[in-house]
């Protein structure tokens, strides 16, 4: 086991995205997962029924005692709910250890997760925290204010998302129609897209959650961002092959698909963009 991942999120009684999901990928990766959890949902495959927000003093506690123990390699946050969560989750983050930040603001089922008046919260105070920032094209609209209809949208929505402080942005284009899934990574050196197949399926809950994390864990285990993106992208696309068929709705992967990275297929390191 090599790489400690604290994840800041909120928990999906589902068990197909959120906390359960995090840890699910980080475990699969052979990294060790530590929680702090923002917010209980009631959830299953066809939706958020209710959200149960946890205290701001325990959430910063549980981020300060595993932090002063146990300690992390990378942090990544998901789902933060409102202003005043994101303010707190911000005062307790180190200095120096790489940030995997994923905007979550809609549920699958289409459940609001980020209350609108904290997203000028979550531009100012946690994104030029962030290593990584990685929205799907619908987040990345509603962080920038710019209409992505095609891949050729996407290089432009790229730029003016690292232009609000990140260091680098995956951005994740699963949301455009087509036969292939263009994902774009940007950083201050350039473009690098990312390029795969698209299984047709209705079983993806989790897909942000779970790539976030498995991109933390690579960045913990000490991986360079590019093929810390590319194994993770690798390890998401063999889970939702693998999906089990549970629920009604957008049904949960199979996160434990290989508990030995090795195993994966080959990544696709992507090419310049």
């Amino acid at each position: 086991m090599k790489g400690r991942v604290l994840i800041v999120a909120g928990s999906d009684s589902g068990g197909g995205a959120g906390i359960q999901a995090d840890i699910k990928a980080v475990t699969a990766l052979g990294g060790f997962a530590a929680t702090a959890i923002t917010a209980l949902t009631a959830q299953n495959t066809l939706g958020v029924q209710g959200v149960l927000p946890i205290p701001l003093d325990f959430i910063r506690q549980q981020m300060r005692v595993v932090l002063e123990d146990i300690g992390a390699d990378a942090i990544k946050t998901g789902m933060l709910h409102d202003a005043a969560t994101i303010e707190a989750v911000c005062a307790e983050l180190p200095a120096g250890i790489a940030l995997v930040a994923d905007p979550v603001m809609v549920a699958k089922g289409g459940h609001a997760l980020l209350q609108d008046q904290a997203v000028a919260t979550l531009k100012r105070v946690l994104l030029p925290r962030a290593a990584v920032l990685t929205p799907n094209l619908p987040e990345a609209e509603a962080l920038v204010g710019l209409r992505i209809r095609s891949a050729a949208d996407m290089p432009a929505a790229a730029r003016a998302l690292l232009a609000l402080g990140p260091r680098a942005v995956l951005l994740k284009g699963g949301h455009l129609e087509g036969p292939r899934v263009l994902d774009l990574l940007a950083t201050a050196e350039g473009l690098w897209g990312f390029e795969g197949e698209r299984v047709a399926t209705r079983h993806t809950h989790g897909t942000g959650c779970t790539l976030a994390s498995a991109l933390a864990a690579g960045l913990a285990q000490g991986l360079e961002l590019r093929a810390a993106v590319a194994r993770a992208r690798a390890y998401v696309l063999a889970a939702i092959k693998a999906a089990p068929g549970f629920g009604a709705g957008h049904g949960p992967l199979d996160h434990g698909v290989t508990c030995d990275p090795a195993r994966l297929p080959a990544p696709d390191m992507g090419f310049s963009a």
